[in-house]
């Protein structure tokens, strides 16, 4: 740790070399793909190397390593915002669910129509078939709690709680 603290090289690229693998591998559990992975190991060592005075020894040094970790990754979660897609109006003259408005832009209806299939294919691999269900008749078809729980005979706060599950399944990775 001195020879770190002192800007040896050689000691910080062993450091490097040691936890690597182990940081990679608890951060791509928790991102969705390989750039944020990457992204996310080199801030976590820029984030030890320019920290590394703080290190007092009183924890295992794999302790202060994972806890810096952990701050750096849920830094990079406030700062990132997740993607706001907007559902067709299904009222509007020619709208079809599948389409979007993509008004002229091939790009714009591209990343729609890609937005919309991962949406999809979340809701088939991550949903309850009752999840899947409640989640179109709220958000799709706008129907109110009120309604669906009438219809599907549940409490209100079943279908609430069922709602919220299924958005935090969906919002995972």
């Amino acid at each position: 740790m001195q020879r770190v603290r002192c800007g040896d090289q050689a000691a910080f690229q062993l450091l490097y070399e040691r936890y690597f693998r182990r940081i990679y591998r608890f951060l791509d559990r928790r991102l969705s793909n390989r750039a944020d992975t990457e992204e996310t190991t080199q801030e976590v060592f820029i984030n030890v190397f320019s920290s590394i005075d703080s290190f007092r020894g009183e924890a295992p040094f794999a302790a202060w390593v994972f806890g810096l970790t952990r701050r750096t990754l849920a830094a990079r979660f406030k700062r990132k915002r997740h993607p706001m897609v907007p559902l067709p109006d299904p009222d509007a003259e020619g709208s079809e669910w599948g389409m979007g408005d993509s008004s002229g832009n091939p790009l714009a209806a591209y990343e729609y129509r890609e937005r919309l299939d991962h949406l999809a294919g979340a809701m088939r691999e991550r949903l309850s078939p009752e999840q899947r269900q409640l989640v179109e008749l709220h958000h799709l078809q706008h129907r109110s709690i009120e309604d669906i729980a009438h219809d599907l005979h549940k409490t209100e706060d079943a279908v609430k709680s069922n709602l919220y599950r299924a958005r935090k399944l969906l919002l995972a990775r």
